[in-house]
Parts: structure tokens; sequence; C-alpha cells
């Protein structure tokens, strides 16, 4: 309950000093751009979303990776469709953030598969233990 209070109250105080900054007109402007932009993005969701599911049979992703961005899309979406400058803010945050998966953030080289063989290599020692080395020994 105190969250979502001091969210409100945050909220609240970065709409007044964003409006007394660049205006009430071009800050109604800014809350309705916004609200269309996050209805659009909401709507290609899906379209996001089975693009990052897919990027795991590709092996740029992981299953975490994709849960992450297409997470982070939808909540992006709908938090520049809430009206104010704080709620856009986060939602732009988290917007940039599936780019930052999409483009920079692929598998690490060990989370790759490895080759067949490659993780198989097990190091032996064969010790002769023939009848002729016994009589060495014995003589």
């Amino acid at each position: 309950m105190i969250l979502i209070l001091a969210y409100f109250i945050i909220e609240l105080l970065a709409s007044i000093k964003f409006g007394i900054t660049v205006g009430f007109g071009w800050s109604a402007l800014w809350v309705i751009a916004t609200s269309i932009l996050g209805g659009i993005l909401l709507r290609l969701s899906p379209y996001a979303i089975m693009d990052s599911f897919q990027s795991i049979g590709f092996k740029k992703f992981n299953l975490k990776s994709a849960q992450n961005a297409a997470i982070s899309y939808v909540l992006g979406a709908i938090l520049l469709i809430i009206p104010g400058i704080f709620s856009d803010f986060l939602g732009v945050f988290l917007l940039f953030y599936t780019l930052y998966l999409r483009l920079f953030a692929k598998i690490t080289p060990t989370q790759k598969n490895h080759k067949k063989g490659d993780g198989n290599v097990i190091d032996v020692e064969i010790i002769d233990t023939s009848s002729n080395s016994d009589n060495s020994i014995k003589r």
C-alpha cells in the first residue's frame, strides 16, 4: 500500500514539474501521444513475444532472456498507456531494456551447447599389466 501511495506521489510531482517546464498543452500532447504509442505497441505484442521465443531456436536467447524480453515489452507498453510522466519514463526504460536484450544480450559461450565430443573427453592413463612386465619385476 505504501509503494502504491509513493508511486502516485512521484507521478503527481513529476507530472506537475513537466507541465510547468513545457506547458500544459505540450504536456497533454505528450500524454496522448505516449498513450497511442503504448496502445500500438500492446497491439503488436503477440508478434514481439513470438519473435522472442523463436530466437531460442536460433540460439540467440535462452529461455530466461526470452521471458524477460517478453515481459518487459508488455509492461513497457502498458506503462506508456497509463497517463503520467513517471509511468512513461518507466515504460520507455523497459522498452529500452527489451531493445538491449534483443540487440546486445546474446547467449554467452558458457550457455551454448557444446559440439558433440567436446564435453565428453575423459583423461585416461593406461597401465600395462601384461605378464612380461610382471616377469621383469620378479627377476
